[in-house]
């Protein structure tokens, strides 16, 4: 909630940031504080643990004494460092802390962001960038005030594999794309933040549903497609019994179609079992990614006819967790010491609220 008192916190942080910057050269690891110490995070700095480039200097959570102590011995961060949620704007005079990586519940995205470009630190935020394309605006517009630079998480558009499924389209080589196919589907277990619309803002299209999504809008964009402008959708929920959609919905499937006719049909679910996969299905042929999204990597299959020849693709899977959260990181690293734009800027999160939003206003279930 926004008090008068801070407000004029913020304020006062947002005069004073231009003198608080902490300094990058191209040759220094970029420092990071790892904001909120859950299962991504842990993974997040394991990933810097093995990068030449990132490195985690700081932690943010509502656990000093346990969490905070148990990260902070295991790299080599000082007691200092370590802050709560509500000392997070102190960060602001740590020099060895240049940017933040937020793997916080979805709800506190934004408001992390903010504070963060406010004390003059650039942001790594997880997807999805927020529960709302309000609040990613917001962040946008926070980031850009501060001359700080701000990057959404999506590790599968520096994987290697996915790199390769990006370059057969670039190149032209499938011919016009004519549809997409993606999704992912699991079972989650009650108590997860996830099932809390406070928290995560809706249910597994918030979660696990932006991976096709966004895969599907990065592979178009590498084909030289717009944004999709139509959207239809239907949301259901089967286990009334358990508990667990008492308050976000449990399947969702939805449609995107672009100005061209080009056509994507998806699906995610929290109650179901099944693949996390995405086709391509092009005029001369066809990709395949399977698996598509795990921490694992993915597995490229397809295949491309020129007329009677059939040109084979197969690339396996090309590392072991955590290296797309290394790869990520180091992107990021390079584009703050290097001062240019990352790959997966905050407008590119802001295309998938956007979508999303579209997606549940016709399911009929907008976003609260």
């Amino acid at each position: 909630m926004m008090t008068r008192r801070r407000f004029t916190s913020l304020s006062a942080l947002a005069i004073g940031s231009t003198q608080l910057r902490a300094q990058t050269t191209p040759d220094k690891p970029v420092n990071y504080a790892a904001v909120g110490l859950g299962t991504i995070s842990d993974i997040f700095m394991q990933a810097c643990a093995a990068s030449k480039t990132s490195r985690v200097t700081a932690l943010v959570t509502g656990h000093p004494d346990t969490k905070g102590r148990k990260f902070a011995a295991q790299y080599g961060i000082p007691e200092s460092s370590i802050y709560t949620y509500e000392t997070f704007d102190r960060i602001r005079d740590n020099k060895q802390v240049d940017a933040v990586y937020i793997g916080l519940p979805n709800s506190m995205h934004c408001d992390f962001t903010v504070r963060a470009a406010r004390a003059g630190k650039h942001v790594l935020c997880e997807k999805p960038m927020a529960i709302s394309s309000a609040e990613c605006r917001q962040m946008i517009a926070a980031c850009s005030a501060a001359d700080r630079r701000l990057m959404i998480a999506y590790r599968i558009q520096y994987d290697p594999t996915w790199a390769a499924a990006a370059a057969i389209l670039r190149a032209g080589d499938l011919g016009r794309v004519e549809s997409f196919y993606g999704g992912w589907y699991t079972q989650m277990p009650v108590g997860q933040w996830r099932l809390t619309r406070a928290l995560g803002g809706g249910g597994s299209l918030m979660d696990i549903g932006i991976y096709p999504l966004n895969a599907i809008r990065f592979l178009a964009r590498t084909a030289g497609l717009p944004e999709p402008t139509s959207f239809t959708a239907q949301v259901a929920t089967t286990d009334h019994d358990s508990g667990r959609f008492n308050e976000v919905e449990q399947s969702v499937n939805w449609t995107m179609k672009w100005p061209s006719g080009v056509l994507a049909s998806c699906g995610s679910s929290y109650g179901q079992r099944g693949p996390g996969s995405l086709e391509v299905h092009a005029e001369k042929g066809w990709l395949r990614l399977d698996p598509a999204f795990y921490y694992d990597g993915a597995h490229l299959t397809g295949e491309i006819r020129s007329g009677a020849s059939i040109r084979k693709i197969d690339v396996p899977m090309t590392g072991k967790p955590p290296f797309q959260f290394t790869l990520e990181a180091d992107h990021f690293s390079d584009c703050i010491r290097q001062n240019h734009a990352p790959a997966s800027p905050g407008e590119d999160g802001l295309n998938d609220l956007l979508a999303m939003e579209s997606i549940y206003k016709a399911a009929g279930t907008p976003i609260a």
